[in-house]
């Protein structure tokens, strides 16, 4: 989940004007490091908290795949202190690019789908009470990243950025699926509450947050199915953030099947059969949709592969959305008793895995090569891919 071009900016110079010396080898390797990054987190985690079911004999499995999530996480949240640090004008180059600023939202479904794993899956490692201590804080911090970035990534797009039709992308959605991810995973935390007023208010805030990301996304999605109809199929290399539809879509699925199985006995009868209903006549339709945007989707991957698309890191898109849309089929399975989503729900982590495998090879190879931290190689000629409004 990475663009296809990132934001030019000249070398950093000392106080006398003279390039700076590098501090070190890594700081110097870390210049180009953005925030889409995150997104290796966020595609590992699902990986081990999506799969259908509970089978004991995976628990050890499931909860290695998270501890490497886990891992991701501190190893990327120390690499980008230090891009701040050693690379502040790169970092304000990022936030100045209206191609890499969306993906701030992926700092917070990192820190939110690492939190929620440690209950799902990483609490056979590390046990309960720990695994509720990690996602207490991973939650807070990120529905706080999340919420920051859903006003300021389109505060800064509106008021920084020169941005036109046809440059928009499916990651436009990312700051604004953040609260999604928080509404999806908050109501894990709601039967550790004390029962009353702090329960009840978890879960409607959650819901609160559900309804915020539903409806900027509705917003947004016009956008993107506008420019894939008038302006043709995206570049190459962005062609995999299509998968970032998805998104929004299976995870809305997965909150408010969700929030059915907590409501009982936290708000009045009413509102919990209400709760109940929302997961099956929202998720189905929903979920259908998701269906048709994974075929298009495909297709148009399968036709970008043909014309030469090769690795970039656009290819974690593969696995978070498809992950989230394995987790909405498993709550259409609990609430409908049907046996088709269950099949879907498997044969969708299915294609989950073989996409987290490719991407998982591609990024390694990359890093191996130095060409995914390697700068921007612009053809003669071209304009800087980030533009900013000057006043």
């Amino acid at each position: 989940m990475v663009t296809a071009a990132q934001p030019l900016s000249p070398a950093p110079t000392s106080r006398t004007g003279k390039p700076a010396a590098p501090r070190t080898a890594t700081a110097t390797a870390l210049r180009h490091l953005g925030p889409n990054w995150y997104a290796t987190v966020m595609g590992t985690a699902v990986v081990a908290t999506a799969l259908p079911g509970d089978l004991p004999s995976l628990r050890p499995l499931r909860a290695a795949v998270w501890a490497l999530a886990l891992l991701l996480l501190v190893v990327l949240l120390a690499a980008r202190a230090l891009h701040w640090r050693h690379h502040r004008d790169q970092a304000r180059a990022h936030l100045l690019d209206p191609a890499v600023v969306p993906f701030y939202g992926c700092l917070s479904m990192a820190l939110l789908a690492v939190g929620g794993g440690a209950m799902t899956a990483g609490r056979y490692w590390t046990g309960p009470g720990a695994a509720l201590a990690l996602d207490v804080v991973l939650f807070t911090a990120g529905t706080a990243v999340g919420l920051a970035a859903a006003v300021a990534v389109p505060y800064l797009m509106a008021v920084r950025h020169r941005v036109g039709v046809e440059q928009v992308t499916p990651v436009w959605l990312l700051p604004l699926v953040a609260p999604m991810v928080s509404a999806a995973l908050g109501p894990l935390l709601v039967p550790y509450l004390p029962p009353g007023q702090a329960r009840e208010t978890l879960l409607l805030g959650c819901f609160a947050l559900f309804g915020l990301s539903l409806l900027a996304t509705l917003l947004m999605l016009p956008l993107v199915f506008a420019r894939l109809v008038t302006g043709g199929p995206l570049p190459l290399a962005l062609t995999p953030t299509l998968f970032l539809v998805l998104g929004p879509l299976g995870q809305s699925t997965t909150a408010a099947g969700h929030f059915a199985d907590v409501a009982p006995g936290v708000v009045p009868a009413p509102y919990a059969d209400g709760f109940a209903l929302l997961a099956v006549l929202y998720g189905v339709p929903v979920m259908g949709f998701a269906l048709l945007w994974l075929g298009l989707a495909g297709v148009l991957v399968v036709r970008a592969g043909r014309h030469g698309m090769g690795f970039a890191m656009t290819w974690w898109a593969f696995t978070f959305p498809v992950g989230t849309c394995v987790t909405g089929a498993a709550s259409l399975a609990r609430h409908t008793g049907l046996v088709a989503y269950d099949a879907l729900a498997l044969a969708l982590y299915a294609v989950l895995l073989a996409a987290w495998a490719a991407a998982v090879a591609g990024t390694v190879r990359g890093l191996l090569s130095g060409e995914l931290l390697a700068g921007p190689r612009p053809a003669p000629g071209a304009p800087s891919p980030a533009t900013a409004r000057t006043r």
